[in-house]
């Protein structure tokens, strides 16, 4: 459990973690324009919360030893990993058809006013694709049924770190 709490104080793991969402981001954008995959709503919302994982990882890198640094990708990694693990599970649910009759899929994003991504970046953040259509799958799990084992495993490896961090170093 120290090799664990002692991950948060050194650069590499940060890394890591921006690296690992990067390629993640990649993977979208080759999908979406590569293999002509259009995203809906519930993948935009997703690629937002693997770029706070990645700014996460960026904003730490720089000075992993600043309390401050770390309780800002904390939060950043946190949000990301549970906000993004809850969109993949609804999406999920979209496309198995048990929410169908009570869930349309927008095509404009609802980020807030003081940042609307959308407008920003239309080509990594604009909506285009239907939520409930199931254009790829691998080793039979559809690309949302992907991400929910992508933001566990995030969600896994913060709650670890945050709990070692807690209980063995005494700070965060």
């Amino acid at each position: 459990m120290n090799f664990i709490s002692n991950l948060a104080t050194q650069k590499k793991p940060w890394a890591l973690l921006a690296l690992t969402a990067l390629a993640l981001e990649l993977c979208a954008l080759y999908f979406q324009y590569a293999m002509d995959m259009r995203p809906c709503i519930m993948c935009i919302y997703q690629r937002v919360a693997i770029w706070a994982i990645f700014f996460a990882g960026v904003i730490v890198y720089f000075a992993p030893q600043q309390l401050i640094l770390r309780l800002i990708g904390y939060g950043l990694w946190g949000t990301g990993a549970i906000w993004g693990l809850l969109i993949a599970l609804e999406h999920v649910e979209m496309q198995s058809g048990t929410l169908s009759l009570f869930f349309t899929c927008d095509f404009v994003p609802n980020f807030p006013s003081w940042a609307p991504l959308h407008e920003w970046m239309p080509l990594l953040f604009e909506a285009s694709g239907d939520c409930g259509e199931i254009s790829w799958q691998f080793l039979g799990y559809s690309m949302p049924e992907w991400m929910v084992v992508v933001y566990s495993v995030y969600t896994a490896l913060f709650a670890a770190v945050l709990f070692t961090r807690i209980t063995i170093a005494k700070n965060f």
